[in-house]
């Protein structure tokens, strides 16, 4: 029986003798599709090959595409763990012809590969064609030997694909495999076609058509194959089972979840963490982190109903970042990133698992009170669902995944509005994929032109001749003083923006003009297209032109950029492993630098981080470049991006020496420009460390001239505080810190005092005027220059004198109001604190409330409607 890796490696096995070119699989973020959240279908790193916009490597290729459907129009998510095929990650295996080969090699590739090769009996196996496509027909009876009965004609869309509304198009021809009578369901096309009796194993797209926005189609000068086959369903064939969790893989990961924390009595739980695992970990490993929005919340989502069976299953400690390296054990021949990635992706997993448990009892309890009155069939209220999601973070799959354990469902209509409600108020909406569109027409210049000869390494001054000119979308042969352009060169010593490191700006100037270059952007791939204002002449596609590049900027962006790649090797010395850039931003100002990490770091930890670099720095040793294979330099131990696809060759750049053992200091693939000797960055600070998202830290710094005036500014503040508080500049500190804590002290005083007048003087709470509404005792306050850190000890001496009842008080300082509100004895079997104190925060213009059920508090901003706050308490306790 041969296991998933075998297949795999069959498959591109098979395709290489037959002259296809191997290609590696893309990363899981689309690098040519932004309209895209994830790659999630084996032609998607192809696109551009098929609609012409670029050409292809070769005429012939195949790949196993890692791909993920959990999100957008392609989400999957809910079904898995309960069906048999579904999964949220998925291998697409799959072969290509870009106007090479067509229906004939495909078929006859097909049924080679699968009766000869894989050892399918042909008698499994049926296929599918469009009812028009005689051809199709007629190939897999001369091929295959098929009888008509195991052709079977479908004239739905289901057999014939399209790219969109226009373009590629054509008829697909299906391959079934038949898993035995003792399966439900009939064949495809049959009124039993619903049941799993016959499972599509590989779709073969014949791409023939150009299809318009009239509706007519026209047939391609050069026919095109694009096919797919689901690795987990012909592994399930091969392996002789139904259900794809049968597989080896699977029940290697469900095996090792079992032995953390039993069998359990919920079956789709192993299966849910299984898949889970896949999705999460591959993501990871292609730089995506879990977050609130994109890409990075579709992570979370998984992560989550992931954790959440643990949590079913009786997990009593994280769970996910144990199994990693089971799968990884699996998976990672195949796909290297996995193992480079390992320590990212269990600490990610960790984190997360921490923190959503930290939630989870709290959000779980509200969804427990929620649901236990409600009937089988019945219906949890959206608001509480979106309260789940907006206060325990909880996505509204989870949610029902877990109310649909008790037959229930959720209202997504009452859901939705909540959403948006919160959307309109933080004036936020998502944004896509944050993946800005290359537009079709740079990616026919590069057609034309070809790619921009980088001359920038070792200069900042050239000649080019223009080769084009854009804007507005449009191609230009000339363009006037005081117009704002694109320009392509046949070659230029600015550096395009690209991993981090910002565009070259500077001037152009030609025969009769010149003009400024106000940033420089690479688009189609590796076209360099500069944004230029022409200030005098007329400026003509052919012009030949002197390019001077902002010489001092290029010297500071240099000098950050390389700074950027010690500090990420000195965090990984210091943090640990785990660490992995998560994005940076060089330029002429400073140095910006995101990356992996659980906390804050401490005050020793970035003094350590500072200090490695600048030793580095004052080793002064030559930068080394190099270029090689993207295989050869990461075996080699250079560092590369997770999520990045590289090209043929890489830049391999090493910075400094180790400063314990022997080896460099930094190693990594990098295209961007740096100085020539670590020594010519001078001087490396920190001036900011914090947190921009959970589990990403940003780091700030200065090089060079920036960072010693930034040292003289805080060392002419320090002066001054010395000068202010007339003493010496070493005992500023200890100067701060005692007016500090004399601050403290007199607010504390300030405080007490406030509290006593409120609560009318003397040494304890006097007798509160308490009002009966509706059955309940009621006291209800304003209190004039109280704030809202003054009201809860209040509150609390309050709940002396109203041991059975509510209490309600409204602060007003400085203009805003605070609200507290308690609720005591059996009143707290009626009421919430939490909706109450929601009540007077809304009446007086202000938007939520949060607390305990017992014990709430709120903020508003117009102190003037304090009556109607405590009014809309006590309409709310009434009834």
């Amino acid at each position: 029986m041969p296991s998933l890796n075998e297949i795999r490696a069959t498959f591109l096995d098979y395709f290489r003798a037959r002259e296809h070119l191997i290609i590696p699989s893309a990363p899981l973020v689309p690098q040519n599709d932004p309209t895209l959240l994830f790659v999630n279908a084996g032609m998607v790193p192809f696109k551009n090959y098929f609609t012409g916009a670029e050409t292809p490597p070769a005429p012939r290729a195949a790949s196993s595409q890692k791909s993920v459907r959990a999100g957008g129009k392609h989400n999957d998510l809910d079904n898995v763990g309960y069906t048999a095929r579904h999964h949220t990650f998925f291998e697409m295996l799959g072969n290509f012809s870009f106007g090479d080969y067509f229906k004939e090699g495909a078929i006859t590739h097909a049924w080679t590969l699968l009766t000869e090769v894989y050892g399918i009996p042909a008698e499994k196996l049926c296929v599918t064609v469009y009812h028009t496509d005689d051809e199709a027909a007629d190939l897999w009876k001369k091929i295959a030997g098929l009888s008509d009965d195991k052709i079977i004609r479908i004239s739905t869309n289901d057999n014939f694909w399209s790219m969109g509304d226009t373009g590629p198009c054509g008829p697909c021809s299906e391959i079934f495999y038949d898993h035995g009578a003792h399966i439900p369901g009939g064949p495809p096309g049959s009124p039993d076609e619903d049941g799993d009796r016959f499972v599509e194993i590989w779709n073969l797209v014949f791409m023939q058509f150009e299809q318009f926005a009239d509706g007519t189609r026209k047939p391609l000068p050069k026919p095109q194959i694009d096919t797919g086959m689901g690795l987990e369903r012909i592994a399930a064939v091969l392996q002789g089972v139904h259900d794809n969790y049968d597989i080896d893989l699977f029940r290697t990961l469900i095996a090792a979840s079992k032995a953390l924390v039993g069998d359990g009595t919920n079956g789709p739980s192993h299966r849910v963490i299984a898949d889970h695992l896949r999705s999460t970990s591959f993501l990871i490993a292609d730089g995506v982190s879990p977050s609130n929005e994109g890409r990075g919340y579709v992570l979370r989502r998984i992560m989550r109903r992931a954790m959440r069976h643990a949590h079913l299953l009786g997990a009593e400690e994280p769970l996910m970042h144990r199994l990693a390296p089971v799968l990884i054990a699996e998976m990672g021949e195949a796909y290297p990133e996995l193992r480079r990635a390992e320590p990212v992706i269990v600490e990610t997993l960790r984190q997360e698992e921490e923190r959503f448990r930290r939630t989870l009892g709290r959000g779980m309890a509200l969804l427990d009170e929620a649901t236990a009155k409600l009937p089988e069939g019945g219906v949890l209220s959206g608001d509480v669902a979106f309260k789940l999601y907006d206060t325990y973070g909880f996505p509204l799959d989870l949610t029902q995944d877990a109310v649909r354990a008790k037959g229930l469902t959720v209202d997504l209509d009452a859901f939705d509005v909540a959403m948006k409600r919160q959307k309109d108020m933080a004036r936020e909406a998502w944004s896509g994929s944050g993946q800005a569109a290359a537009s079709g027409e740079w990616f026919a210049i590069r057609e034309r032109l070809g790619a921009t000869e980088f001359i920038g390494y070792d200069t900042v001054e050239a000649t080019g001749v223009l080769k084009a000119l854009v804007a507005d979308g449009a191609e230009l042969t000339e363009a006037g003083a005081g117009k704002t352009v694109f320009a392509v060169f046949d070659r230029t010593p600015f550096y395009a923006e690209s991993g981090g490191q910002a565009g070259d700006t500077g001037e152009v100037e030609w025969a009769e003009g010149k003009g400024k270059v106000l940033d420089t952007q690479k688009q189609a791939g590796d076209l360099f297209v500069h944004e230029i204002e022409v200030t005098e002449g007329i400026l003509t596609v052919g012009d030949q032109t002197r390019l001077a590049v902002d010489a001092e900027r290029r010297l500071t962006t240099r000098s950050n950029h390389s700074a950027a790649h010690l500090v990420h090797a000195a965090l990984r010395h210091v943090l640990g492993p785990h660490v992995s850039q998560k994005g940076q931003l060089v330029d002429g100002e400073r140095m910006r630098f995101d990356f992996s990490h659980g906390g804050p770091l401490t005050a020793a930890e970035i003094d350590t981080i500072e200090a490695e670099v600048n030793a580095v720095i004052r080793q002064n040793l030559p930068t080394l470049t190099e270029e090689m294979a993207p295989e050869e330099a990461i075996e080699a131990g250079a560092m590369a991006l997770f999520g990045e696809k590289y090209g043929d060759k890489v830049r391999v750049l090493t910075l400094g020496q180790a400063l314990e053992g022997e080896g460099a200091y930094s190693v990594e693939l990098c295209g961007g420009t740096h100085v020539a000797r670590t020594g010519d960055i001078a001087l490396f600070k920190i001036i900011s460390e914090g947190g921009v998202a959970a589990g990403i830290r940003r780091i700030e710094a200065l090089t060079g001239e920036a960072a010693r005036r930034w040292l003289i500014e805080q060392a002419g503040v320090a002066k001054a505080l010395a000068d202010q508080f007339k003493t010496p500049v070493s005992e500023v500190l200890a100067r701060v810190d005692a007016l500090e804590a004399q601050r403290r002290r007199l607010e504390k005083e300030l405080g007490d005092a406030k509290r006593q007048l409120a609560m009318g003087g003397g040494g304890g709470a006097a007798p509160a005027a308490v009002e009966e509404i509706a059955g309940v005792q009621v006291m209800a306050r304003i209190m004039d220059g109280v704030g809202g850190k003054d009201l809860r000890p209040i509150a609390e001496e309050f709940k002396k004198q109203v041991t059975d009842g509510i209490i309600a008080l409204v602060g007003v300082a400085e203009g805003k109001a605070a609200v507290t509100v308690a609720v005591t004895g059996a009143a707290a079997a009626k009421f919430s604190a939490v909706e109450l104190a929601k009540a007077a925060v809304v009446a007086m213009g202000g938007q939520g409330a949060g607390g305990r059920p017992d014990f709430a508090q709120g903020g508003a901003p117009d102190g003037a409607k304090a009556g109607e706050g405590l009014a809309a308490i006590k309409a709310a306790i009434g009834g």
